[in-house]
């Protein structure tokens, strides 16, 4: 796993493109609604093989593992909660085989489904489950780690305690977060980005924000408080949900390289796409 220092050496000097959505994708060529994903990729590994490949022509220099949740917690559900470290290492594994010129992304997500994370008493659960994933992720051989998606403060540092613990190197952080920079969980992100970047975060922003006017306004409130690498890595818009109940995301490529366009205006240095984006969405970014 690269250091912060390396890491931070080979994202120097403008953008860097991170890739697009997963789930959204695995969805629409037959993942059903509702399964633990992690296990779904490993009994059917070519759909996963081929995104992440797309990606990769597309321009993406960092793919992000589909380890989103592979944490002992979540993987109970189906019964895979003792193979956490085997899992998580064979899912680093299957995105080097398909995208071996790229960063690997060991992704970590919260766990606010499973714990109250605002919750002191669940600080302690928080850095068991995140240390056993790390563990697996570093066995894995993963370049470096993401935390994405996180709705509160204390999940981010129960990553940034594990993967003390594990002697784990670079890691990025990412909040989803609403249009005026505050969390969904209530305090304002900008200080708590600039608190883990004086911690050792490598780069930190946000990801899972739907992609609209709003976006740049929040790249540059949150460019206030931070000094180095900022994460911008929104959706392909507002989602609707068909008859079917799976969402849709209608903003086309073209669009969705615009607002990033902006957004790098505005001081982001790490584009790539949330839910509903696709390997086109990420061409249009690298050509933008």
């Amino acid at each position: 796993m690269l250091t912060k220092e390396a890491f931070q050496e080979k994202i120097n000097g403008g953008v860097r493109i991170l890739d697009g959505a997963t789930g959204s994708n695995l969805r629409s060529v037959g993942m059903p609604k509702g399964c633990c994903t992690e296990q779904w990729v490993l009994e059917h590994p070519e759909p996963l093989v081929a995104l992440q490949r797309a990606y990769a022509e597309a321009g993406a220099q960092i793919v992000y593992a589909p380890t989103f949740q592979a944490q002992p917690i979540a993987l109970k559900a189906v019964g895979l909660d003792k193979q956490t470290e085997s899992i998580n290492e064979a899912l680093v594994a299957l995105s080097r085989s398909a995208a071996p010129g790229c960063l690997i992304a060991g992704d970590l997500t919260t766990l606010a489904t499973f714990c109250d994370s605002w919750n002191p008493d669940c600080f302690d659960l928080l850095v068991e489950n995140y240390r056993r994933q790390i563990r697996g992720l570093i066995d894995g051989g993963a370049d470096l780690l993401v935390g994405e998606t996180l709705l509160y403060q204390q999940e981010a540092e129960a990553i940034l305690t594990a993967a003390e613990l594990e002697g784990a190197g670079a890691a990025m952080y990412s909040f989803t977060m609403q249009s005026d920079g505050s969390l969904f969980s209530g305090p304002d992100a900008g200080p708590i980005l600039a608190e883990l970047e004086q911690a050792g975060a490598a780069a930190v922003g946000f990801n899972c924000v739907a992609a609209d006017m709003m976006t740049p306004y929040l790249v540059s409130k949150l460019r206030r408080y931070v000094k180095g690498p900022l994460v911008c890595k929104p959706n392909a818009g507002m989602p609707t949900i068909n008859a079917a109940g799976i969402a849709e995301y209608a903003m086309t490529p073209a669009e969705f390289a615009d607002i990033q366009r902006q957004c790098r205006a505005n001081g982001a240095t790490m584009l790539g796409g949330c839910c509903g984006t696709t390997p086109a969405h990420i061409a249009a970014l690298k050509k933008m």
